[in-house]
């Protein structure tokens, strides 16, 4: 789809999204605190392309994807699905443009409802197709997800994990939904097994064209299968970069302490110096940025001042002071990890 003139309208678009809570309110306390889960996020995604969202938990990652879902109600910001915006777009409209593949493939499945009936069930409601059509169609969502036709007949206890996600990824793309949330989809499942959903969604993404917003904690996964990525720190994105860019030189500290912590298997390679854990607030308001109790290159503006998510290298933004000096010293690391 594409606006006047010619220009390319993403298939998603969030500015300035926020997301506060109330906490439960305590004895004495008349006005409990809001809780900030989600801080000023903004994000465009690409038809065609997969955004990765990484972050440890908590950061705010999830909340971010149920608010562009509908499942919780932002408290302020826009999302715009091909361009407008999902509070004017029809219910049913929305629900055929965008689905959600959830984390756990046994909860999010009805235990008391077959195969077939899961994914009739979109494709009478969302679609209006009659006995016959959805038949054929429920046929052609097994074959699409490697699981076998006679597998309709069977219920969610009598599947592996893996055969379970399947059934989730089929159920999502019942409607013909081009763009999916897929929140830490493959998190519950073997390593093995992962791998095979990973190319599954990799292969169906490019023979249907699908857009993908993946949520994840895991740095390896996100780098195997997203185009672009955002990093998510205290409900803020705190660096946005092409995926190969920022697993090659990321600039913000958070990224590079995530990116330490996942396991090297390189013999002789120096073990990194592992940055403190801090202390964090509940809810969600500080003083300058939220990551400077845990870092090493931390000076007195940074506990002062909130850095501005800002580009510091062409279509590669951090949100840090330092992100300038920590940029020009990373080749000089790099060559001493070498060693």
């Amino acid at each position: 789809m594409s606006a006047a003139g010619g220009v390319s309208v993403p298939a998603l678009a969030v500015e300035g999204l926020d997301v506060h809570y109330r906490a439960r309110r305590r004895l004495l306390q008349p006005t409990p605190p809001a809780l900030h889960a989600v801080q000023d996020v903004s994000l465009t995604l690409e038809r065609g392309r997969a955004l990765g969202v990484v972050g440890e938990s908590g950061c705010g990652k999830s909340t971010l994807a149920k608010a562009i879902i509908g499942l919780v109600e932002p408290s302020g910001g826009s999302i715009r699905l091909d361009g407008r915006e999902t509070t004017g777009i029809d219910r049913l409209e929305f629900a055929r443009s965008l689905q959600f593949v959830f984390q756990d493939p046994y909860s999010s499945l009805n235990p008391r409802r077959t195969v077939r009936e899961t994914l009739d069930a979109p494709l009478r409601h969302l679609l209006g197709l009659d006995a016959s059509a959805r038949a054929q169609r429920i046929s052609e969502l097994l074959d699409l997800v490697g699981l076998r036709p006679e597998f309709a007949s069977r219920y969610p206890h009598e599947f592996s994990g893996g055969q379970r996600q399947r059934v989730g990824i089929a159920r999502a793309l019942a409607t013909d939904a081009r763009l999916l949330i897929l929140d830490e989809p493959v998190s519950a499942l073997d390593v093995s097994v992962q791998a095979q959903v990973l190319n599954l969604l990799r292969s169906l993404q490019v023979d249907l064209g699908l857009t993908y917003l993946f949520i994840a904690h895991d740095l390896a996964v996100v780098e195997n299968l997203c185009e672009d990525v955002v990093v998510m720190y205290r409900g803020r994105i705190v660096e946005r970069s092409a995926a190969d860019r920022l697993f090659a030189t990321p600039l913000h500290p958070y990224t590079r302490t995530l990116l330490d912590a996942v396991p090297e298997m390189r013999v002789g390679r120096r073990t990194r110096e592992r940055l403190p854990v801090g202390t964090s607030d509940a809810t969600g308001t500080w003083e300058g940025c939220a990551f400077a109790p845990r870092c090493a290159h931390a000076r007195d503006d940074c506990r002062t001042t909130t850095p501005l998510l800002r580009e510091v290298r062409p279509a590669h933004a951090a949100a840090c002071h330092l992100a300038e000096e920590l940029d020009t010293a990373a080749p000089a690391a790099a060559e001493e990890d070498r060693r």
